[in-house]
């Protein structure tokens, strides 16, 4: 066993080492010993930190590492032989695990006993939120449940994890599994010939030279629906996209029976625990205080944006119509006719844009706002990834090493679409030693061609400062207690504040001048194509918004929906898209069958969470604007109050604490193009 890497924490994971054949015997060991951990911590006398919450810490923490490093692997490089088999088989046992440890009543007993402590008065503020988090937590694991009830709970709590797991796993291999070759080069009018180059050399790759490969990775994707001329190629490849995982696609691969078996054991584990539906329970731990309150939240939030996104759906009729000779605008034809709208009205286009971002001066821009915001420096280290693209960065304050993240940038198959932050480990102190923070940082951009450098959007831009904003809440944490520290403890609706702040840094010129060069002459961004982006920064900022607010308004109500034994949720979504939708896909689109964020990730009744911390991150980058930009000392501020106290107190509270007061929405409102007193 001590050959075997996953059980190796004296350093990053040795993703050079691990194998599919390693994951079970590691498990077997770790959970041995969590399993032994327990059981010493409720033998043991004392009530104090040190003899119940370190110890508990200590085991468990190598378990969540150890499963993080098999979970991280198989959302890279899932097609890996071997690697899909072992994790789903594991993934029952886990589950199983946490189930058991947050059921426990005698280790309940042990943290009530520690809470009641006399000395625990004396705790710091960041102990006594852990001891708080846990206690909440037990009762949310079932703890307090009848014991046939306790063995229910944790079959939904196992079975949950396991649909989770496979309906990404259906997105991801359907994704994968679509790819169209083109042999006539015509057929692709419109394309930038830059992205003609990618599809080529992944043809090549394919051994099929001489042709063009697509597929339904997003930089493949994209470009047909945005510039292709051929529309009957747009409708094909908007088809294929919006049927992925489908009743239409192979039977393994439908993600229908998993959306219906997902809704009743939410459902049935969330009255288990007295609560009417689960987007209470999902609440619960969250800043929104109840299902109608976020409804109200994103209902107003639709009644101010739907007159934009209206005179947006009108204005790109109009000159489809005139210009494109579109008489019906279908789904597949809105991102070519805006494109096509963008250009005639501001004189530029995105690929114009995309020419000036080269990843080596992306980051370098991205690196410098850093800088400047928090006063620290990146320095790329070597080291063992999962893939030659990786790149792996620290972070350094003076001398003083603050933390590391692993870069994967660009798509490619076996990879789940998306970008992503998640952790590798935690800021702890274990006696005289500081155990710094690690974290992913995961993209699906595109990738270089030949020699060249490769080139990011605008949007990929943002998308990347985006993921950052999660990694320096991760990384500049203060906190050095591990419930916590970072992003730990913090609550979901609040979790996007950082990274969403950070996507304002990407419109400012004086960011932009340090962050570009053409891939031509070199130069940086001119000041009269910024001075056209910056115009066109709320184009179609209604549509754009609405559709979020249908997305979440449509997560909450499912949640909230009654029988989930009879919802139908594709008529559950027609009637949100009745409510606050301008644009409106056709019937065979099957978008919940691809909507991983609720169904195989985190954020089940809790998509409003975009909208909710979007409001707290545009209010705190007013604080920026207020002081004329990327400003250290406002920096220093945020560094403070909100990133270095990760989950130690509410984030209400750090809010209030940097911004002086409560949150207000008039920013979000400005920044998007639409005035206050609309409402």
């Amino acid at each position: 066993m001590s050959q075997n890497p996953l059980l190796d924490f004296s350093d990053l994971p040795r993703f050079d080492a691990i194998q599919p054949e390693h994951i079970t015997p590691a498990l077997d060991a770790l959970l041995a010993d969590a399993r032994a951990a327990i059981d010493a911590v409720v033998a043991a006398s004392g009530d104090s930190w040190d003899a119940v919450v370190e110890p508990l810490t200590d085991a468990t923490e190598k378990l969540g590492r150890a499963w993080g490093v098999v979970g991280h692997l198989n959302g890279v490089v899932g097609n890996t032989e071997g690697l899909r088999e072992a994790y789903n088989a594991e993934i029952p046992r886990v589950s199983a695990f946490f189930t058991e440890l947050g059921q426990n009543l005698d280790l309940f007993a042990r943290f009530k006993a520690v809470a009641a402590n006399p000395a625990f008065a004396a705790a710091s503020a960041a102990q006594k939120k852990v001891i708080e988090n846990d206690l909440r937590d037990f009762r949310l694991a079932g703890a307090e449940l009848p014991e046939a009830q306790k063995a229910r709970f944790a079959e939904l709590s196992s079975r949950l994890a396991e649909l989770s797991n496979q309906f990404s796993q259906h997105v991801m291999d359907a994704t994968d599994g679509f790819s169209l070759y083109i042999e006539d080069v015509a057929e692709l009018a419109g394309i930038p010939e830059d992205t003609l180059a990618m599809y080529a050399a992944m043809a090549e790759a394919d051994g099929q030279p001489g042709k063009y490969k697509l597929g339904l990775q997003f930089p493949l994707l994209f470009p047909v629906l945005q510039y292709a001329d051929n529309r009957a190629l747009r409708e094909k490849l908007y088809e294929a996209n919006a049927k992925r995982a489908s009743e239409f696609g192979p039977a393994e691969q439908d993600n229908g029976p998993l959306i219906r078996e997902k809704l009743k054991l939410a459902a049935e584990e969330a009255q288990l625990l007295g609560f009417a539906d689960y987007a209470e329970l999902s609440l619960y731990t969250k800043m929104a205080e109840s299902p109608a309150q976020v409804i109200a939240f994103l209902r107003d939030l639709a009644r101010r944006a739907k007159p934009y996104a209206e005179q947006d759906r009108a204005e790109l009729e109009a000159f489809a119509r005139a210009e494109l000779g579109l008489d019906a605008l279908q789904a597949w034809d809105i991102g070519y006719a805006s494109e096509k709208l963008r250009v005639a009205r501001y004189a530029f286009s995105e690929h114009e844009v995309k020419q000036y971002f080269p990843e080596h001066k992306a980051l370098q821009g991205l690196f410098s706002v850093v800088g400047t915001l928090y006063g620290v420096r990146f320095a790329e280290r070597s080291v063992a990834a999962w893939h030659p693209d990786v790149r792996y960065f620290e972070i350094f304050q003076g001398d003083a090493l603050l933390g590391g993240f692993y870069l994967d940038l660009y798509a490619r198959d076996g990879k789940r679409p998306g970008a992503w932050m998640d952790d590798v480990r935690g800021r702890r102190r274990k006696g005289e030693q500081v155990q710094t923070p690690v974290a992913y940082l995961v993209c699906n951009f595109s990738r270089p061609v030949g020699d060249k450098p490769a080139y990011f959007t605008h949007d990929e831009v943002i998308t990347l400062f985006h993921e950052c904003g999660h990694g320096l809440h991760h990384l500049l944490t203060r906190i050095e207690v591990a419930g916590v520290a970072g992003i730990s403890g913090v609550e979901w609706d609040a979790v996007e504040l950082p990274s969403q702040f950070m996507e304002n840094f990407c419109w400012e010129w004086d960011v932009l001048q340090g962050m570009t060069a053409h891939s031509e002459s070199g130069q940086p961004l001119p000041r009269e194509l910024y001075d056209k982006m910056i115009a066109a920064k709320n184009f179609q900022s209604g549509m754009q918004m609405v559709r979020q607010l249908e997305f979440s308004l449509f997560d909450m109500q499912l949640y909230t929906a009654g029988n989930p034994d009879s919802v139908d949720w594709l008529a559950l979504l027609e009637q949100v898209r009745d409510e606050v939708a301008v644009n409106r896909p056709p019937a065979y689109n099957r978008f919940p069958n691809s909507f991983s964020h609720i169904f195989g990730g985190g954020y089940a009744a809790g998509y409003y969470s975009y909208k909710w911390a979007e409001v707290l991150s545009a209010d705190a980058y007013a604080a920026f604007e207020e002081a004329g930009g990327a400003n250290p000392q406002v920096g220093r501020q945020f560094w403070d109050e909100i990133l270095a106290v990760g989950g130690s107190r509410p984030a209400l509270e750090s809010f209030r604490a940097f911004r002086g007061r409560d949150p207000e929405i008039d920013a979000l409102l400005r920044h998007s193009g639409m005035a206050a007193e609309s409402a």
